[in-house]
């Protein structure tokens, strides 16, 4: 049966919102209305909650199939060729002539470590955006990404440091800047404005100490820092993979747990604090995952451009306005896997950075939000 035109979308959003919000809360405000008129706005909840479970289903798998077939590519496919079977046979621990130190120290690593720095940058990425609702404030663009980059770049240039020195420097880099923009930015309901502002500030001068540095820098340690500043899989280990993949298995589920009540702060600080949401304390640890995800990743391969900065919006997309972070870390797992794939073999003879596909792709999406922002405050206006 077809619902009025008036009464479809309605339940629709209903639905949408229920799927997400607590069964007493939803319990809570529905009482209030008549027993029939009660009754029947739960079975439309009810409905649209499936709905809206299958269409979420759907979408994982869908995603999930995606980054197996584009892990299997970058593992097996490029210039040399590998079975499936041949590869399940060397991670068996099967040797096989030729093929078995490209696959287990080249191609599967990197493979692994796309899926892992994916994950982390994407949902980094969509939370703080999400936290801060807004749609350019991802952690790229305001800074900590910037702040891993010039503490590793100065350990590299004036330090003459290299390995696990730089992945650590560029961890407390990150970390810095994070408590940096969080202790400007203090409390209250203005405190979001204020982390985006000071994010952009700190980036701005990070920006330019990481050009003062490297102009200081002799040709070879330049060199090293410019490859590691544009974001590159090339040198991962197996000890750096499954640091990151301890920090990702943590901090995945973690976010998505503590972002589901991120609705509530778009209802202002004093009424999240009267239905006992603590909004301060959601936003320190909401941002102190983030900086976790985010360091540990751009310490390893470095600040992979814009990765966290579209997966948020794409996933947002495809879960019609919702923010999910599985979903945006699938998406930043294919973007990455296909980003190093092309970045691999789009030229033969030539390999780039993964950073520098990223950044080709990131930066049109960035100047279109720039535009529709303008174009939404106009009709505002």
């Amino acid at each position: 049966m077809i619902q009025p035109p008036e009464t479809q979308p309605r339940a629709v959003e209903r639905g949408e919102r229920a799927a997400d919000a607590p069964a007493d809360t939803a319990g809570s405000l529905l009482s209030t209305g008549s027993g029939a008129d009660a009754s029947a706005t739960i079975r439309e909840i009810r409905a649209v909650r499936r709905t809206v479970r299958r269409r979420r289903l759907v979408l994982t798998v869908v995603l999930g199939l995606l980054v197996v077939g584009l892990f299997l590519a970058r593992a097996l496919l490029g210039d040399y060729r590998i079975s499936f079977v041949d590869g399940i046979r060397m991670i068996s621990g099967t040797t096989i002539p030729g093929a078995s130190f490209i696959f287990m120290e080249s191609t599967l690593p990197r493979a692994c470590m796309a899926v892992l720095a994916g994950a982390a940058f994407a949902s980094a990425g969509a939370a703080f955006q999400s936290m801060l609702r807004n749609p350019l404030a991802s952690p790229d663009v305001l800074g900590i990404n910037l702040g891993a980059s010039a503490a590793a770049v100065f350990a590299v240039v004036l330090l003459g440091w290299s390995g696990m020195p730089v992945t650590l420097v560029a961890f407390a880099g990150a970390v810095a800047v994070a408590v940096t923009i969080h202790a400007f930015a203090g409390r209250g309901g203005a405190a979001t404005g204020r982390m985006i502002l000071v994010g952009v500030g700190l980036a701005a001068v990070l920006s330019s100490v990481v050009h003062w540095l490297l102009l200081r820098a002799d040709i070879y340690r330049a060199q090293d820092a410019l490859v590691w500043l544009t974001g590159s899989l090339g040198t991962v280990t197996w000890g750096e993979i499954a640091r990151l993949g301890a920090v990702v298995l943590v901090g995945l589920p973690l976010l998505t747990v503590v972002t589901r009540q991120l609705g509530v702060l778009s209802l202002g600080d004093d009424l999240a604090t009267g239905l006992g949401v603590r909004a301060h304390r959601l936003r320190l640890v909401i941002t102190a995952i983030v900086v976790l995800l985010t360091a540990s990743a751009t310490a390893v391969c470095g600040p992979i451009a814009f990765v966290g900065f579209l997966s948020g919006p794409i996933a947002r997309r495809l879960t019609h306005g919702r923010t999910s972070i599985p979903t945006a870390a699938l998406v930043g797992a294919a973007m990455v896997l296909a980003a190093d794939y092309v970045s691999a073999y789009a030229v033969p003879g030539t390999a780039f950075p993964v950073g520098v596909v990223t950044g080709l792709a990131g930066a049109p999406v960035l100047v279109w939000l720039l535009v529709a922002g303008r174009r939404s405050i106009a009709e505002k206006g």
